[in-house]
């Protein structure tokens, strides 16, 4: 069996004429890329060494061992870094890894199915929690105690609670 992957950053457009590249991280501190030693490309081939980063607007501005030009840090745009999920750090209680939230069926209180847990996002305003139900389209909530009151990983499942109609909505929030 092989071990869960983790993304942990991606390797943007290329920085000046001397290799440097943009990297993107996606980790709670973006100077902890440097903790995990080499990074990997998602099947494994290619390992990849970040030397040293600087903070830039919104990314790290990275230099990474064997990049040495423009030309070479341009064929690594995009590129996106892994590792393995047991290489991570444990969480603290009511913290979790997205990607161990991922995968997760979603059901209600009496147990009964939603559909399964496709995505979370984090557009400024709190986590996301989006949910693929059997059919139609799939369903975005907010990833709070209110809504998600259980997160079993073990059990493999999240336990939702439909929120009621949020101010707003509907014909009639003109008049609210």
């Amino acid at each position: 069996m092989t071990t869960a992957q983790i993304c942990v950053a991606r390797i943007g457009a290329p920085h000046g004429v001397r290799g440097q590249v943009r990297l993107w991280t996606f980790t709670e501190d973006p100077y902890a890329v440097l903790d995990y030693g080499p990074l990997a490309t998602k099947d494994g081939k290619r390992t990849i060494e970040i030397d040293n980063v600087r903070e830039a607007k919104g990314h790290l501005v990275a230099t990474l061992k064997g990049v040495a030009d423009r030309d070479a840090a341009a064929r690594l745009n995009g590129v996106e870094l892994y590792i393995a999920r047991d290489a991570l750090p444990d969480t603290e209680d009511g913290e979790y890894y997205h990607a161990d939230l991922i995968g997760l069926a979603a059901v209600n209180a009496a147990g009964e199915a939603i559909g399964r847990v496709v995505a979370m996002h984090d557009f400024g305003a709190g986590d996301i929690i989006e949910i693929a139900p059997p059919s139609g389209p799939t369903l975005l909530l907010p990833f709070t105690d209110a809504v998600v009151p259980t997160v079993d990983i073990a059990g493999g499942k999240v336990v939702i609670e439909m929120p009621g109609e949020i101010v707003g909505d509907g014909p009639d929030a003109a008049d609210s």
